[in-house]
């Protein structure tokens, strides 16, 4: 069995947590534990729009209604403020955009969806948009891979074709601030996290972002990292989306769910042998090559 140092968790509160984040959180202590790792808990809150107080609370509730531990990373809601969110890294993501952007590899785009969507595209640049004004673009990749390596779990190297979706993809927004691909490649590398949990629906975000971590020596450590990609809870075919508000974690608390009958259920998600009741009888059921679906 593989050892690993540091996995984690890293919610991005933009809405109250839902069933299927709780799943992934009790997964990924459970790999944590059964690999003799310690959890970071990060939280991506770089989007100021979308992240607001109710949702930080929420998030700290629910990893005590869950028994979930971790080891490194804020407390409280305003330890996150004081010293640990995102904001007060910035210096480290400009300090990699301005590697990029010395070694040649990004060019501006001010292309909105609208304009990719009208020249029949899904990604990339239309090359017209910087007759509207440099002031207003966002900076992209400007070369892509054909093909991608990524360690999957438990120690397999695999190549993969590098997504479509994924070309030209976006490391500082139009609005001046990092993307959330950059920022989450500086982030692993910045705290030493070599086991990445993350839900299916993040496959090839991975695989844009072990591209981008590629591009500098101070960002390659990111190909290191194993990554399991677990699957996702769906609701009428659909995955579960904390802005829909599916499933919310705080209106199950409401109604008197105990912590054992969200422990029975990830159980049956995850196909276990029996129904565990809480974080250590999951770990001692766990066999994560069952569902390691890539």
């Amino acid at each position: 069995m593989p050892a690993f140092s540091k996995t984690r968790i890293a919610p991005t509160p933009s809405g109250f947590l839902h069933l299927g984040n709780a799943f992934s959180f009790i997964l990924t202590a459970a790999m944590a534990r059964l690999h003799g790792a310690s959890i970071l808990l990060r939280v991506d809150d770089l989007d100021k729009e979308r992240c607001r107080q109710a949702y930080l609370d929420d998030l700290f509730d629910t990893l005590l209604f869950l028994d979930i531990p971790w080891d490194e990373g804020p407390r409280s809601p305003k330890d996150v403020y004081d010293r640990f969110s995102q904001h007060l890294r910035l210096d480290q993501y400009e300090t990699v955009l301005s590697q990029l952007h010395q070694a040649g590899f990004l060019f501006p785009c001010a292309c909105s969806r609208s304009d990719l969507a009208n020249a029949g595209l899904n990604s990339g640049c239309t090359g017209k948009c910087l007759e509207k004004t440099a002031q207003a673009a966002a900076w992209k990749i400007a070369d892509s891979p054909e093909t991608i390596e990524i360690l999957s779990y438990p120690s397999r190297f695999s190549t993969y074709p590098f997504p479509t979706a994924m070309k030209h993809l976006v490391v500082k927004k139009k609005d001046g601030f990092p993307s959330y691909h950059l920022a989450s490649v500086v982030d692993d590398v910045f705290f030493g996290v070599d086991l990445i949990v993350r839900g299916a629906d993040l496959w090839e975000s991975s695989l844009a972002q072990l591209h981008l971590s590629s591009l500098l020596p101070t960002t390659r450590a990111f190909a290191h990292a194993t990554f399991l990609h677990h699957p996702l809870l769906t609701e009428d075919g659909q995955k579960l989306s904390k802005s829909a508000g599916h499933n919310p974690i705080r209106q199950l608390r409401q109604t008197a769910l105990h912590r054992k009958e969200i422990y029975q259920q990830a159980s049956r998600f995850f196909g276990l042998e029996a129904e565990a009741t809480n974080l250590r009888e999951f770990t001692d059921l766990l066999d994560p090559t069952r569902f390691a679906s890539l």
